[in-house]
């Protein structure tokens, strides 16, 4: 399962966006690297444990809808001929 661009508007705003530069250097005083760093980090874990917890959720629901299905035993009896 990847991550990432979906559709291709979401392929040109990263393809768009990857080529910017930062002409302000004084704008990364603002920020704190380590705290941008610790975000980022806490928002990929929520990120793969969500990824995970519908694994899961759709394991669980293949093992609920085949334990589920109840198959039926069908015969057929084809029509008796008359002998004349």
């Amino acid at each position: 399962m990847t991550i990432g661009a979906k559709d291709k508007i979401d392929r040109e705003l990263v393809r768009k966006y990857s080529k910017l530069k930062m002409d302000n250097p004084e704008t990364t005083k603002l920020v704190d690297s380590q705290k941008m760093l610790s975000a980022m980090n806490d928002y990929a874990m929520m990120q793969r444990s969500m990824i995970e917890m519908n694994s899961k959720l759709k394991d669980i629901c293949n093992d609920v809808t085949s334990k589920s299905v109840v198959y039926l035993r069908l015969r057929f009896n084809p029509p008796k001929i008359k002998k004349s």
